[in-house]
């Protein structure tokens, strides 16, 4: 392994960094807006796009110094939007480690594909980068109540987050979300409830609510800097492979942000010279419960129309519309990548093949991107050698698992026999 390609490991530096933003751009106008205020989506009603002085960027860091900071996410603040280090919210972030799969891989005669386990990270998932990116932000603009919808995940991570800032801050769930992230939420600080419906009816509770409550909306790309978190997946994994592109990339797809963000974080490296025009083929995975990216793809489509009556054991990936669904399309197809659904039979089949034959405990959104994985080899969409990163979102030990039934008693002898043979 190079001192490039190197894992992150120190503590984030307390060092100011120059930061190279220059301005806002809507994603779907090109409109510019005034970098340093605060935003929301753009007049079009569409996501923010942070944009940079990449030449100055690369004039100014080199691949060696940012591997050599060993600070996770926060190891790129040249390519990050924060511009003091003092607003700089951090609950130790990592660099998330490549974990590779051989039994999965040898089961079907293939390399083994590649996790990304985002459960490492601060509340147990990706919506760390996120969040905290977010969050930073807010703090930096003056922002003091905060609030989103959230399945889950994202709310524990901007309630983890918000406390750390001392926001105050609110947080709208689905009725089935897990009880675990519920009071996960509340145990952090923020005000939680459950709302009787799915992630819409909780986001427009949220939009309601700005005029009388005076909150920020941290609704998925509803604000500009989720996505420069999120984008740190991909100049993370590019830096963990040495400055080489994997072939395909399978992400769990919900509101898509990483998506966009990892597209966007490649195009900033090639700008900088620091890759070359290749890309990894992007594939969105969705539950067949829940699958409007994969209809649209489908039907050559460039927005998608909201999925009814949306249901999946993949909680994460269960968003019947998203606000990005152009932009996740779009880097879908300019990297000749695709998108496709997965049974949730097959998720929790392979949640369960995973952990028994790899030793790594997947979350259900992360077991959908390794089910498409196998997938997709068997219709031929992949090759064999390919080399897939898999993307999974957060750890496993936050979800209901099967029971153990094996007991012994310990007043009787052991019977040896019975134990061996299982």
């Amino acid at each position: 392994m190079t001192a490039e390609s190197a894992p992150f490991a120190a503590p984030i530096s307390t060092d100011e960094h120059p930061t190279f933003v220059t301005h806002l751009e809507c994603s779907w106008t090109g409109k510019r807006y005034e970098a340093g205020r605060v935003h929301g989506l753009s007049e079009a009603g569409r996501p923010l796009l942070v944009r940079y002085d990449l030449d100055g960027v690369a004039a100014s860091l080199s691949k060696g110094e940012v591997i050599a900071r060993g600070a996770g996410m926060w190891a790129w603040r040249e390519m990050l939007p924060v511009t003091q280090t003092g607003n700089v919210v951090s609950l130790g972030e990592v660099a998330t480690p490549l974990v590779p799969l051989p039994r999965l891989g040898a089961r079907h005669g293939a390399a083994a594909p590649v996790a990304k386990d985002e459960g490492r990270l601060p509340t147990g998932s990706f919506k760390a980068r996120g969040l905290g990116m977010a969050v930073s932000m807010a703090r930096e603009l003056g922002i003091t109540r905060i609030a989103m919808p959230t399945n889950g995940n994202a709310g524990a991570a901007l309630a983890a987050y918000g406390a750390a800032a001392g926001m105050e801050t609110y947080v709208f769930c689905p009725e089935d979300t897990p009880e675990v992230n519920v009071r996960e939420i509340a145990l952090q600080g923020a005000k939680v409830w459950r709302v009787n419906g799915l992630i819409g009816d909780c986001g427009k509770i949220v939009g309601e609510g700005k005029e009388h409550m005076g909150w920020f909306d941290m609704s998925t790309l509803k604000e500009p800097y989720r996505i420069e978190g999120k984008k740190t997946m991909g100049l993370e994994l590019l830096a963990q492979l040495g400055w080489e592109v994997p072939d395909v990339i399978f992400y769990p797809t919900g509101g898509g942000t990483g998506l966009i963000g990892m597209w966007k974080a490649f195009a900033e490296l090639e700008a900088m010279g620091w890759i070359g025009s290749e890309r990894p083929r992007m594939v969105a995975v969705q539950a067949s419960g829940c699958a409007p990216m994969v209809r649209a793809w489908e039907k050559g489509e460039r927005t998608a129309e909201p999925w009814k009556d949306a249901h999946t054991v993949a909680a994460g990936i269960r968003v019947p519309g998203a606000v990005g669904d152009f932009l996740i399309l779009d880097a879908v197809r300019e990297s000749g990548g695709f998108a496709i659904a997965v049974d949730d039979a097959d998720i929790m089949a392979m949640r369960d093949r995973v952990a028994t034959e790899d030793g790594l405990l997947l979350c259900p959104e992360g077991a959908a991107t390794a089910a498409a994985w196998e997938q997709s080899l068997a219709e031929g969409r992949i090759a064999k050698d390919d080399r897939c990163i898999l993307f999974n979102c957060a750890t496993g030990l936050k979800y209901p698992m099967p029971p153990a039934e094996r007991a012994l008693d310990r007043h009787k002898p052991i019977d040896w026999d019975d134990i061996a043979a299982g």
